[in-house]
């Protein structure tokens, strides 16, 4: 048996040897791309690149599916770049170099889900502190409204750092296609909110959002309370004062609490010590910051085994940190268990890898949107 440093020895004389055939067969992929450029041919040619990696995995013998491993991230790199070459996403790259780079903060119109007092009201006016907030009943309220122009910008969660994705937001984000103009991770704290003559012991029933409800489960269960779903926190504190039963309280922000008239029983209420929920800002019109650190994607998949594997090859080939995926039903499919993919990764449109991949995957997807570029605030 050789020892260790020969064997590795051997590994290294073969890695060299294979680098060089790496570079030749880029080479030769760079003049595919340009007889592809000029006999206007697309560079994607699913059949044959699935004709090839069977070959080579019958060809690989004991190590077939790791020699079609190989090849797949090999075909994915000459795609990207012929893709370069022959231009591909150009409507997109005109798209983000003329986009507006300043957001305007005051004279517009702000819309978020819920009453005065939610943590959509809050993380509003952290976002747009001068403009005029208006609230509406639900998600799709202030989506129709952005669509309609009576508000510039809408403010809705997305994800809780317990809970998980807000999927509704979501379906409608897929619907819409509006862009994302800008984010902010808002710390969520809960008090228990009752009637002023109201003490702790005559609590029986608690109401709050559904969320809410689940970022608080265990301090629900130990206290034995009984829960409501509302549509809202604040919805759920002014109800309760509004309805003036002792023995029913709002998992609410303080913030409503105190709008409503309510008196704190208990605080700090939620699972974790760092319950954080994401809201974005969606608006009609694209806007790209220059401190803009978080892009958005939107798309579909090729039927084809292994394609979701080969797209998080991309991100990682380019040294890209991936900090959302989700999956959700196609809105209205006819043919029944199709998705969608919701992706956010870290970067900005300034750097000419990040916008020739997403040029890139515009023209390989069979349906793609760019949802934005924006900074993501922590507050």
């Amino acid at each position: 048996m050789r020892n260790l440093s020969e064997i590795r020895t051997e590994i290294d004389s073969i890695d060299e040897q294979i680098i060089e055939l790496f570079k030749k067969r880029m080479d030769c992929a760079k003049e595919v791309g340009n007889y592809k450029k000029a006999n206007n041919i697309p560079v994607l040619n699913q059949a044959r690149e699935n004709e090839i990696l069977d070959t080579i995995e019958e060809r690989g013998g004991e190590y077939g599916s790791y020699a079609r491993l190989l090849y797949s991230n090999i075909m994915e790199l000459s795609r990207a770049l012929q893709h370069n070459i022959v231009g591909s996403g150009a409507e997109i790259k005109q798209i983000i170099s003329n986009v507006e780079t300043e957001i305007p903060k005051t004279n517009v119109k702000v819309g978020y889900q819920g009453i005065k007092g939610a943590n959509g009201h809050e993380a509003t006016i952290r976002l747009f502190p001068d403009a005029q907030a208006q609230c509406y009943k639900s998600f799709g309220d202030v989506f129709d409204a952005v669509d309609r122009d009576e508000i510039t910008f809408g403010v809705l969660p997305v994800e809780n750092s317990n809970a998980g994705s807000v999927s509704a937001v979501y379906d409608l984000i897929l619907k819409h296609r509006f862009y994302i103009v800008g984010a902010l991770d808002l710390p969520i704290d809960y008090c228990l909110g009752g009637l002023k003559q109201a003490e702790f012991s005559d609590i029986e029933k608690v109401w709050s959002h559904p969320q809410s409800l689940s970022q608080c489960a265990d301090y629900i269960a130990r206290n034995n309370f009984d829960s409501t779903p509302c549509s809202n926190t604040a919805i759920a504190a002014r109800d309760v004062a509004k309805e003036k039963r002792l023995n029913v309280a709002a998992i609410c922000s303080y913030k409503a609490a105190e709008e409503y008239g309510l008196k704190v029983l208990d605080n700090h209420l939620q699972d974790s010590d760092k319950n954080t929920t994401r809201f974005i800002v969606i608006s009609k019109k694209l806007f790209i910051t220059p401190d803009s650190n978080k892009i958005s994607l939107c798309f579909s998949l090729p039927h084809v085994t292994g394609s979701l594997y080969g797209l998080l090859c991309r991100f990682n080939s380019l040294g890209l940190n991936l900090t959302k995926i989700e999956s959700r039903p196609r809105p209205s499919s006819d043919e029944g268990f199709e998705y969608l993919f919701y992706l956010d990764f870290s970067g900005n449109v300034s750097s000419k890898e990040v916008t020739d991949l997403i040029a890139q995957l515009s023209a390989e997807m069979p349906e793609f949107s760019f949802l934005g570029n924006y900074c993501e605030y922590s507050k």
